[in-house]
């Protein structure tokens, strides 16, 4: 399997999603992204949260400017790629699309992270064999 280095999601708003004002609230763009990171890494063929797993991801940034409103039952398409990668961090830039039309742009940096009981996480390298299934992906 080659290294992933973007994944495309299509959606469409569900009314829960959707606040008083009757436009989707600004944190499902958050969710959606993330939505898109663990479909990403389904198609790598791994999980980013296996069971019982000492290693973690926690989000050390996370950024979205937006452009237009999302409205209920809006048909949309996550646009997720890999923008960089380091020893111990991925950075994720993220685009929504109604059509050709950008309705948000964001980022999501993410840390990999030794996780054990009644110790503080503490940074890591991205393990080889994790790190093998991803790259980033070419400028466009």
């Amino acid at each position: 399997m080659p290294p992933q280095s973007e994944f495309r999601l299509a959606r469409r708003v569900q009314f829960y999603e959707t606040d008083a004002a009757g436009i989707v609230h600004f944190s499902w763009f958050f969710r959606y992204m993330e939505e898109a990171e663990h479909a990403l890494w389904r198609a790598a063929g791994i999980t980013i949260h296996p069971p019982d797993s000492e290693i973690g991801w926690p989000r050390v940034g996370a950024s979205f400017q937006f452009r237009r409103p999302l409205r209920f039952e809006d048909e949309f398409e996550v646009r997720l790629r890999i923008a960089e990668i380091t020893r111990r961090t991925m950075r994720y830039a993220c685009v929504l699309m109604q059509g050709d039309t950008v309705v948000a742009n964001g980022e999501l940096t993410i840390a990999c992270v030794l996780k054990r009981p009644n110790e503080p996480m503490k940074a890591i390298d991205i393990p080889a064999d994790i790190a093998s299934r991803f790259q980033a992906a070419a400028d466009d």
